[in-house]
């Protein structure tokens, strides 16, 4: 992870003396001109008096500014005792909450906050990086509540979509030149947001809905196939996709011809929504928009 986002790393793999390697790390940073340090402690599932004790020496040791309790918000009211142990030792300043892609949703969060009275600072919500995220206290209630997190997939989307891109792609659609190569540019931008089935669960109506579905990340892959199975020229000219060249793509991606095809049809109803929608009036694309076609 620190390769990932180009922060060093120290680690003694052979030193078992979890203060010591604190106490060298601290010296190290220093001696770089580091202005934070983050000290990752052994985690445990359960309440254990040697780590408990290991943790309160580290502190001792280092006098961080800031002690933040990871818990996973799965555990339930384990993670309440959890929490509430760790603070009678530590007294820690904030609480990162993980696992919030379960079906809990974070009702972990109120009792937490409740027992030890201390502020939800992060949240995660899977494995990667992009998945930690500023803690707002009325999106988890939304969440809860299962009313979605709209402003949260909207952030995300600002985040990965270039502004002056957009406006190169609303002129495309504009005049109805979007093709296969912007498709695939915008699966690639919307990977980029995170889990897929997570992204789905904030919009509202939405989450409870696809509880129980399996959605994976490679849901795009069989879509990316097809079309890196085009040719430049195809990909910027859909029309000219015949039967012949559909047989050729469907050879190279290893799908089926009516895979293919159903895609291409997709496609087409797709630009045919995008040509109706540019003939409207503004107004009327607003009024459509409150009825839910948009």
């Amino acid at each position: 992870m620190g390769e990932q986002i180009n922060v060093d790393v120290y680690s003694e793999p052979e030193n078992k003396n979890a203060v010591q390697i604190a106490q060298n790390a601290t010296k190290e940073a220093k001696s770089k001109n580091k202005n934070i340090l983050i000290i990752d402690t052994a985690g445990r599932l359960a309440i254990d008096e040697v780590m408990m004790n290991e943790v309160a020496n580290i502190k001792s040791a280092v006098n961080p500014n800031e002690i933040l309790f990871v818990v996973d918000s799965m555990t339930g009211q384990d993670a309440v005792n959890t929490a509430k142990a760790f603070n009678d030792r530590l007294d820690f300043s904030g609480v990162v909450l993980t696992k919030l892609d379960g079906d809990t949703r974070g009702g972990a969060a109120l009792s937490i906050k409740y027992t030890v009275n201390k502020p939800i600072k992060f949240t995660s919500s899977g494995e990667k990086l992009d998945t930690l995220d500023v803690f707002y206290p009325e999106r988890l209630a939304q969440r809860i509540l299962g009313m979605g997190d709209i402003t949260t997939l909207v952030e995300k989307a600002q985040a990965q979509f270039d502004e002056v891109e957009a406006r190169k792609l609303e002129k495309k659609i504009r005049k109805n030149q979007f093709d296969l190569e912007d498709f695939k540019q915008q699966l690639a931008q919307i990977k980029k947001m995170g889990n897929l089935k997570d992204l789905l669960g904030m919009i509202p109506g939405v989450g409870k809905a696809i509880k129980e579905i399996d959605i994976s990340d490679d849901a795009f892959k069989g879509i990316e196939s097809i079309i890196n199975s085009m040719t430049p020229f195809e990909r910027a000219n859909p029309d000219v996709l015949d039967q012949n060249r559909r047989k050729r793509i469907a050879k190279g991606c290893g799908k089926d011809l009516t895979e293919v095809n159903a895609f291409m049809k997709q496609f087409d109803q797709m630009k045919d929504m995008m040509k109706m929608m540019n003939k409207m009036p503004m107004g009327a694309r607003m009024g459509m928009g409150k009825k839910g076609i948009i």
